[in-house]
């Protein structure tokens, strides 16, 4: 069973930088992804990268603050997020997938536990 471990969650002031991290074992899987989830709120897609060829996509509320990267040797991804805002306030979670389908959630099998990013204004 794949195991993905999220780390690099926390408290931090509007405008500040934080870096999430996910570790996810040695399972052959096509995309990771970073989803997130506010209180009362759905799930939703923030960013995902192909794990081979490195592509990547991002929500449009995060493009240009967020950059997701891969490094292959540790079998880590990470979410680096700048320009941090309340509004990204939520709980994030890596996931792992076999299929294109990256910013539908339900296409991912593999789920981490989560990580808790507050941001204060």
């Amino acid at each position: 069973q794949v195991q993905l471990v999220e780390s690099g969650g926390g408290l931090v002031q509007a405008g500040g930088s934080l870096r999430l991290s996910c570790a996810r074992g040695t399972l052959s899987i096509y995309v990771m992804g970073w989803f997130r989830q506010a209180p009362g709120k759905e799930r939703e897609f923030v960013a995902a990268i192909t794990w081979s060829g490195g592509s990547t996509f991002y929500a449009d509320a995060v493009k240009g603050r967020f950059t997701i990267s891969r490094d292959n040797a540790k079998n880590t991804v990470y979410l680096q997020m700048n320009s941090l805002k309340p509004e990204d306030t939520a709980v994030y979670y890596c996931a792992a997938s076999s299929s294109l389908r990256y910013r539908d959630y339900a296409a991912y099998a593999f789920w981490g536990r989560g990580t808790q990013v507050t941001v204060s204004s």
